[in-house]
């Protein structure tokens, strides 16, 4: 299935009735008057969040959606039929925003959540609602309204407990796939994964647990270079950061600092988010000429954060990592509350 995480589509939603003149010509009614009925409401399009859908892909290529018109109005004061409202499924985590002014219209996040994004037209009043006493037989009635049409940008932000980000080759996929049942593509050059790969990660109670592995962050990822602008996004619904850090690096203190500074130019109160860090791929490492519990103890001091020195290829390291993000996800409210 294609990933696609951000479309602009039109959204039209339908014109109301008109109303009609008409008068009563039944035999026995001597004095008929005015009976023209009132034309039915437009249909108004509504998105509602279905948390069985992962991809915006189904607006990749249908960028116009319209909903029905009412009904004309009819004879003996009968109001035309209403449009019916047009239902258009979204994934969780998808931000709809007002392509014209930016201004965000909606954020669906919990299943079933519904937003109101274009109202159908009003019906137009049949002739009999303008009887007078100095009109006994009006002969004119009025137009259904036009309903409200769009141009709106949709955004998926994922909605995952715990977010994994790194630069390119940390070993995000490798981790993921050994924590879960998640086969993301996994290769020794940079920029191997293009797309965020979710894995559901079991807690000792039996809960599940979304990870979500980001695509890799650069230098410059905030102003647009590499794939991570693209993908920040989907780092603001996360609870917990989960830093992997290549051990294997040349320069461990700059690799950090890097993404760091990206996260802290992006802004969204992404470096305020909880985060641990983990030292990767230290059975790759010559115990002999590096230091691993030296270089943890700096990146302690530098962030605050605890640091795990893991393997994702050998397990090593894992459950003790593990261990601390649910105690932190215990600590903090649930994703539906926090960005509500």
């Amino acid at each position: 299935m294609q990933f696609i995480d951000q479309a602009e589509i039109e959204v039209a939603a339908g014109k109301g009735g008109d109303g009609i003149v008409a008068f009563r010509r039944e035999k026995y009614v001597p004095a008929g008057g005015p009976s023209g009925g009132n034309g039915g409401r437009g249909g108004s399009v509504i998105f509602v969040a279905d948390s069985n859908l992962q991809t915006l892909l189904d607006f990749r290529y249908n960028h116009r959606f319209q909903a029905e018109n009412g009904g004309r109005g009819g004879p003996n004061n009968c109001t035309g039929a209403n449009g019916k409202d047009l239902i258009i499924e979204v994934p969780c985590g998808t931000a709809v925003y007002d392509a014209e002014t930016g201004e965000l219209l909606g954020d669906l996040i919990e299943p079933q959540q519904t937003l109101d994004v274009a109202k159908g037209g009003k019906g137009g009043l049949g002739n009999q609602h303008f009887l007078s006493n100095r009109n006994r037989a009006p002969e004119y009635a009025l137009p259904g309204l036009p309903g409200e049409i769009k141009q709106l940008r949709l955004e998926l932000k994922l909605l995952a407990e715990v977010g994994i980000i790194g630069l390119p080759n940390a070993g995000k996929s490798t981790l993921i796939s050994s924590l879960s049942a998640a086969r993301p593509k996994i290769a020794d050059y940079p920029f191997t994964t293009l797309i965020p790969n979710l894995g559901v990660v079991r807690k000792p109670t039996g809960d599940g647990t979304v990870f979500a592995d980001i695509p890799g962050l650069i230098e410059g990822a905030a102003q647009g270079a590499g794939l991570g602008h693209d993908f920040l996004r989907h780092i603001e619904r996360t609870r917990v950061l989960l830093h992997l850090i290549d051990a294997t690096s040349d320069d461990v203190i700059r690799d950090y600092q890097t993404i760091q500074q990206e996260l802290k130019a992006y802004g969204r109160g992404l470096t305020e988010r909880s985060q641990i860090l983990a030292l990767n791929k230290i059975d790759a490492v010559d115990s002999e000429t590096v230091d691993l519990e030296a270089l943890a103890t700096q990146l302690n001091h530098l962030s605050y954060a605890p640091v795990f020195l893991i393997s994702a290829v050998t397990r090593t390291g894992i459950e003790p990592m593990l261990q601390q993000i649910w105690e932190i996800l215990d600590q903090i409210k649930p994703a539906e509350e926090l960005f509500r």
